[in-house]
C-alpha cells in the first residue's frame, strides 16, 4: 500500500538504519519462544531458574516439558546437562555480558541451543542458533521483538498495533515517571497475552530511529564508569567484553537497605526476578541474585552526572 503524500505531520523521526534488519520482527521477547517451540517441536527444554516467570508461558501453552538448572556466580550454568534426542537448551545471555560464553555453550550443544538474548540487544546472533531479541529492556517502545531462526510457522501472522499501548511513554515525558507507571504494567500485562504477531508498524519505525553506535558507546562508558567506582565492594566480578554492550551494571554489596534508598532517591532499580524467590531455596545462588543484586542503570539516557548520583548514593549507609 502506497504512503500519503500531504495532511497532517506524523512524529519527527529521523530515518536510520534498523540493528536487527534481517531478523523476523514480532511483538515480543515471549512470543518469539513460542515461535521457535512451535516449529521446532521439542519435547523438553531446560531452563535456567534465573529468569523470567513470563518464560514459562509458551511452554505451558504447548504442552511442552521444561526442567530447571542452576547458575553459579558467572552467571554460567552450574549444573550438568547431557541433551537427549528432542531436548535443547535455553540460555540468557545476562546483561549482555555473556557472549564468550554463549559461544562455549554452541560448541558443545549446537543447533540444541536456544539463546535468550532480550538484555543483550547488541550481541551478534550465531549462525544457526535460534536467537531472540526484545526491543523494550533497551529503548523506549512499547512492543517489538527480533527473532533469528531458519524455522517458519505455516500460518500467516497478522501485524500487531501499538498506538493504544505507548501512553507510559507519553506520560514519562509529559507528566513523569510515577505518572505513568501504572499505564507500563497495564501495557507489559496485556503483552503477554498477546498472540504471535508482527512488530507494529510504529515500533518498527521507533527501531529505525535510533543512533545505534551512540546508544552501544554511551552504555559502555556508563558501565565502565561504575566498575572502576564499585567494583572493590562488588561481590559480582564482571569486566565488559571488547564487543559487549550491557543491558545494566550488576552489583552485590553488603549493605543492607540500599534497594529501598535507592528508589527512596528516585533511582529506579528493578529485581529480577521475584518469581525466583519461590522457585529456589534461600541458600540457592539464583535465589540470592534474585533478591539482592541490584542492577543499576547505566543506560543511554544518563552520563557522568547521572553516574555519580548513583556512585554518592550508593556510599550511604
Amino acid at each position: 500500500m502506497e504512503s500519503a503524500i500531504g495532511g497532517y505531520f506524523e512524529l519527527e523521526l529521523p530515518l536510520r538504519e534498523e540493528y536487527h534488519k534481517d531478523a523476523l520482527r514480532l511483538n515480543s521477547g515471549k512470543n518469539c519462544l513460542e515461535y521457535i517451540l512451535r516449529c521446532r517441536k521439542y519435547h523438553k527444554v531446560y531452563i535456567p531458574y534465573y529468569t523470567c516467570d513470563v518464560v514459562l508461558k509458551p511452554f505451558q501453552k504447548l504442552g511442552i516439558a521444561y526442567q530447571f538448572y542452576h547458575i553459579n556466580l558467572q552467571f554460567e550454568i552450574a549444573d550438568e546437562i547431557e541433551l537427549q534426542e528432542g531436548e535443547a537448551l535455553l540460555y540468557t545471555n545476562y546483561y549482555g555480558l555473556k557472549q564468550r560464553y554463549v559461544e562455549k555453550i554452541v560448541e558443545r550443544y549446537g543447533k540444541r541451543m536456544i539463546i535468550d538474548n532480550t538484555q543483550a540487544f547488541f550481541a551478534k546472533p550465531m549462525e544457526g542458533i535460534d536467537t531472540f531479541y526484545t526491543c523494550r529492556k533497551f529503548f523506549g517502545v512499547s512492543d517489538g521483538a527480533y527473532l533469528y531462526t531458519n524455522a517458519t510457522l505455516i500460518e500467516e501472522l497478522k501485524q500487531s498495533t501499538s498506538y493504544h499501548t505507548i501512553s507510559h511513554l507519553i506520560k514519562r515525558i509529559d507528566l513523569s515517571p510515577e505518572d505513568g507507571f501504572e499505564d507500563y504494567h497495564r501495557n507489559e500485562e496485556n503483552l503477554e497475552h498477546e498472540e504471535i504477531m508482527l512488530m507494529s508498524c510504529f515500533t518498527e519505525r521507533m527501531m529505525q530511529s535510533i543512533d545505534y553506535k551512540a546508544v552501544a558507546e554511551r552504555r559502555r562508558v556508563n558501565f565502565q564508569y561504575l566498575y572502576e567506582t564499585l567494583q572493590s565492594s562488588n561481590l559480582l566480578a564482571f569486566k565488559m567484553e571488547n564487543d559487549a554492550v550491557p543491558m545494566i551494571y550488576p552489583y552485590w554489596g553488603s549493605v543492607k537497605g540500599l534497594r529501598e534508598k535507592l528508589i527512596e532517591n528516585k533511582i529506579f532499580v528493578a529485581r529480577y526476578w521475584p518469581n525466583v524467590l519461590e522457585w529456589c531455596l534461600n541458600n540457592d545462588i539464583d535465589y540470592q541474585l534474585a533478591h539482592l543484586m541490584l542492577p543499576l542503570p547505566i543506560d543511554q539516557r544518563y552520563g557522568e552526572n547521572e553516574m555519580n548520583r548513583i556512585i554518592n548514593m550508593m556510599k550511604i549507609q
